[in-house]
């Protein structure tokens, strides 16, 4: 199995993507893609895997994630619809040297930090949704325009949370196809019991030499990296559906209620409960409509 390399069509019109991508063309495996990637989503919410990270995502979220950082965004259910407006360019799109001017060296710096994967805070995902909205349509100058706006942005302080502290280590291409899978694999199978001999099988490796070996690429223990998906799926079901915690908890693949909530509270510093009651009170961001 090779990793899935992504490449998004480019118009002859146009010398950076910038369209949405809507349930079913919008679901793809853990990929990656030359490009930077600059994406706003419009419509629905689940798991997002960038690096290292799993994180919840929703409407209204913002992320820029860098040339070759493996990624993907899982919806939280089959049958939900989930679309997204994507904006890819290579970092040399506007010529060679245009980033190495003085006056860039802001914008620069920002690509180069995008290779840890960031999502845009509250005070700045309104803003930049906007831009994102209207370069989807704008012709000629205006969207090159657009995108500097949005990078602009980007530049400013606390605009942004890094998603990653460094990026996976791949020594090999063997040893990132054998990451892809492992990712993939848990990604799917993550409402079920999920052994760590199972787990090793699919690497071909022990389990000590298993759990070493993913612990070195990834800075996490498989344990936490498949709790993270679970507590991720957990945060989505609180919030989207009425159902009981302790249905919401076998679920997500945890095997009892007082594992369950060790790891919730670990992971949120609070109780699944009490995340409930805080969050959902919380309206979900609209997309306006921009003439």
């Amino acid at each position: 199995m090779k990793p899935h390399v992504q490449k998004l069509p480019l118009s002859q019109n146009n010398s950076f993507v910038a369209r949405t991508y809507c349930t079913p063309n919008f679901e793809v495996t853990w990929h990656q893609h030359i490009e930077n990637e600059l994406i706003l989503f419009t419509q629905g919410e689940g798991l997002g895997f960038i690096g290292n990270d799993v994180s919840e995502f929703k409407t209204g979220d913002v992320y820029f994630i860098g040339p070759n950082v493996p990624h993907t965004f899982q919806k939280r259910d089959k049958n939900m619809i989930t679309s997204a407006i994507v904006i890819q360019f290579k970092e040399d799109f506007w010529g060679t040297d245009f980033l190495n001017l003085p006056e860039n060296l802001e914008i620069k710096q920002l690509i180069a930090t995008s290779q840890l994967g960031l999502k845009i805070n509250e005070k700045h995902k309104l803003k930049l949704g906007k831009l994102i909205t209207k370069m989807q349509d704008a012709s000629s100058h205006k969207r090159i325009l657009l995108l500097y706006k949005c990078l602009a942005i980007l530049t400013k302080k606390n605009c942004y949370t890094k998603l990653t502290e460094q990026q996976i280590a791949f020594h090999n291409i063997k040893e990132k196809i054998r990451i892809e899978k492992i990712f993939n694999y848990s990604i799917q199978n993550f409402q079920n019991e999920i052994k760590i001999k199972d787990i090793a099988d699919l690497a071909g490796m022990t389990e000590p030499a298993f759990c070493n070996y993913f612990k070195k690429s990834t800075k996490k223990s498989y344990v936490n990296f498949l709790n993270e998906i679970r507590i991720g799926h957990v945060c989505n079901l609180l919030l989207e559906t009425n159902l009981a915690v302790s249905d919401i908890c076998y679920d997500s693949g945890f095997q009892t209620i007082a594992n369950f909530n060790k790891h919730f509270l670990k992971l949120k510093k609070m109780t699944p409960s009490k995340y409930r009651i805080l969050y959902k009170k919380e309206s979900y961001f609209e997309i306006p409509d921009i003439a």
